[in-house]
């Protein structure tokens, strides 16, 4: 078996699904704009002594940043079909809850990049919304340009949707949050489409299904998780690609002194290395940064006490390999590893981590780089007074966690591989990835 621990750097095969997933992603939004000039950004980018990289700089899908510039932010304008429309409908409509009260902009919050607007670190739902959820809702942003999941020629497993990779796609997303008890719940596909055909919007539901579309509830429900899909693939409010960052790219902004010193830092290998995973360079075809790889990674991240499964010391959520999925339950050198999420918008979209452990940017980054060097700062103390570092785990899969990559690879004692200045760096520019900026 691979060590998903050690893999950046390899190569691998994109798969045809990634193309066709971002091709229609693309065309759908009508994305393009003319070739400008880059040479002031060229030479900002030379003299910071930048080098972005993708995964390990060698799977062939990035050039540096500054080295292309086909894309023009603002120009994602494309009019969104009427079954985006519909699904845009369906997305905000909190009468298809149990309790009337719940959709699913509750957890997925437009002013929040699409994220979740709980500070307690997962959100609570159910039919009286006191039923606490398990994981923290991710942005929503730029998922559509997600890849169905796969294992890499090296083994690396890549892709999917939801942080565990299991559903196929968006309208595959869409299904657990209708029918899950601490969500929508609803008791049944079948319900959720009792209460379709009852909406304010029916007539548009049979306009684009057909008279008898509520007729067969599966396939009814499938038509709204399908409308729901090309809401989020086609409306340019999911990937409007206007950050301050894609306006630099752009060569129609500039970065303050502190936001290019942490873009340096960012994509240092032996510094912050974050463009390992989140990588900050153009596409080959001048395509925008993703900020993800879309692989999977074992952070060790700390138990979330607040939340309430946690208050059982024999559960845990293991990622890839379960509780809730479990095809991958046998891969046991998978447990405790989740998707790399994309940093687009990030600073709207705390709490940070599957487990919403963390409020700040701050926190974040400072619990990256002094992990290892000072672990009981994250970490709690057993009744022998030592630290339980990856305390969020079970003993015999504490080993998976990335211990080897910059800015892991240290031992109490040691150096952070950022000072709290460069911490400061990193997040200010962290905070130009928020799309919204007007040049």
């Amino acid at each position: 078996m691979s060590d998903p621990r050690g893999r950046r750097g390899r190569g691998r095969a994109v798969p045809l699904g990634w193309a066709f997933n971002s091709l229609r992603a693309w065309s759908r939004l009508g994305l393009g704009g003319s070739r400008g000039s880059l040479s002031l950004r060229a030479v900002a980018l030379a003299a910071a002594g930048l080098a972005a990289t993708g995964c390990g700089g060698t799977s062939g899908s990035s050039t540096p940043a500054g080295q292309q510039g086909s894309f023009d932010p603002g120009s994602v304008t494309a009019e969104p079909t009427a079954l985006a429309a519909l699904g845009e409908k369906i997305f905000h409509d909190e009468s298809l809850s149990a309790g009337g009260r719940m959709s699913c902009a509750t957890c997925h919050d437009p002013s929040r990049a699409f994220a979740q607007p709980s500070a307690s670190g997962v959100s609570s739902g159910g039919a009286g919304l006191d039923q606490p959820g398990l994981r923290n809702a991710p942005s929503l942003m730029y998922t559509a340009r997600t890849p169905q999941f796969f294992f890499a020629d090296d083994g690396t497993p890549t892709g999917g949707f939801d942080r565990d990779g299991r559903a196929l796609d968006l309208a595959d997303q869409a299904v657990r949050p209708f029918i899950t008890s601490f969500e929508m719940a609803n008791t049944s596909p079948a319900e959720v489409v009792d209460k379709l055909s009852r909406a304010t919007y029916a007539d548009d539901f049979r306009a684009q299904f057909g008279q008898q579309s509520f007729t067969d509830p599966d396939q009814a429900f499938l038509d709204a998780r399908v409308a729901i899909e090309a809401y989020e693939t086609e409306s340019p409010e999911f990937q409007p690609f206007t950050s301050q960052y894609d306006y630099f790219l752009a060569g129609r902004a500039t970065l303050s002194a502190a936001q290019m010193r942490g873009l340096a830092l960012y994509n240092n290998p032996q510094k912050g290395n974050c463009s390992a995973c989140h990588p900050s360079a153009r596409g080959s075809g001048g395509e925008p940064p993703m900020f993800t790889d879309f692989t999977y990674d074992n952070l060790g991240v700390p138990r979330n006490t607040a939340i309430a499964a946690n208050d059982d010391p024999t559960y845990f959520d293991l990622g890839l390999c379960g509780p809730f999925r479990t095809d991958l339950a046998a891969r046991t050198d998978l447990c405790g590893a989740f998707k790399v999420p994309t940093l687009r918008n990030i600073a709207l979209s705390a709490p940070y981590f599957h487990n919403g452990r963390f409020q700040t940017l701050t926190q974040v980054v400072g619990f990256y780089v002094r992990r290892d060097t000072n672990p009981e700062e994250w970490y709690p103390l057993g009744a022998d007074g030592l630290v339980q570092k990856f305390d969020d785990l079970p003993a015999q899969y504490r080993g998976n966690v990335n211990t080897e990559e910059v800015p892991y690879n240290r031992q109490p004692g040691d150096q952070p591989a950022l000072s709290p200045a460069e911490i400061d760096d990193v997040v200010a520019f962290l905070q130009t990835l928020t799309d919204g900026y007007q040049p």
